[in-house]
């Protein structure tokens, strides 16, 4: 397996899980993953959120970890990566305010490079104008907005061509193994 080196946007109370696991996970498996933030370079970090089902009829928020970005966004060069993470939580509300971060984004579908996304993150693809006709899924508070963009909306990991897409946390067991697959990483189990 070649290693790739992956991009992965992230923000203030983006989703903890859906930050740390496929940072973790993609550098377990032989990766080089370049965490990154608008306005804010390696080493500083960003405050993340844990999300989940507390009974209301909207998720609860509690406190994350404070997540150590380890490369600038200002240095981001996206022909420098094979393949694209965006997590979710609250960051792709106001990521998607930031020109570069779409700019970057449309990079990774324009060259059909790998990209995962999962579950506010397709905030971040509906902003790019680029998803009409694109079979996706994401978080179910975020489904009216794929449809309004043009998008197919499932109700499970979805895999359209490059792009992997996947509801919540919850899903990160099948959305990393179909994003893995894309990526053409084969894991030894000896």
């Amino acid at each position: 397996m070649a290693e790739k080196n992956i991009l992965m946007i992230v923000g203030d109370y983006g989703e903890d899980y859906e930050i740390m696991v496929p940072y973790q996970s993609l550098q377990m498996v032989g990766h080089q993953v370049d965490a990154v933030c608008p306005e804010k370079k390696a080493g500083e970090k960003i405050i993340t959120a844990v999300h989940d089902d507390g009974g209301a009829q909207t998720f609860d928020e509690k406190p994350g970890h404070k997540f150590s970005l380890n490369a600038s966004f200002s240095e981001v060069e996206p022909d420098n990566y094979d393949a694209l993470v965006l997590p979710g939580g609250r960051a792709p509300e106001y990521l998607r305010t930031y020109s570069e971060v779409i700019e970057y984004i449309k990079h990774f579908i324009k060259e059909e490079k790998p990209i995962a996304a999962v579950c506010h993150a397709m905030q971040l693809l509906v902003a790019t104008g680029e998803m009409d006709g694109r079979n996706c899924t994401c978080v179910r508070e975020v489904k009216t907005d794929a449809e309004t963009a043009g998008i197919n909306w499932n109700d499970n990991v979805t895999v359209d061509e490059n792009l992997v897409t996947a509801q919540t946390w919850e899903d990160h067991p099948e959305w990393l193994a179909k994003y893995l697959n894309i990526l053409g990483t084969h894991i030894n189990h000896s």
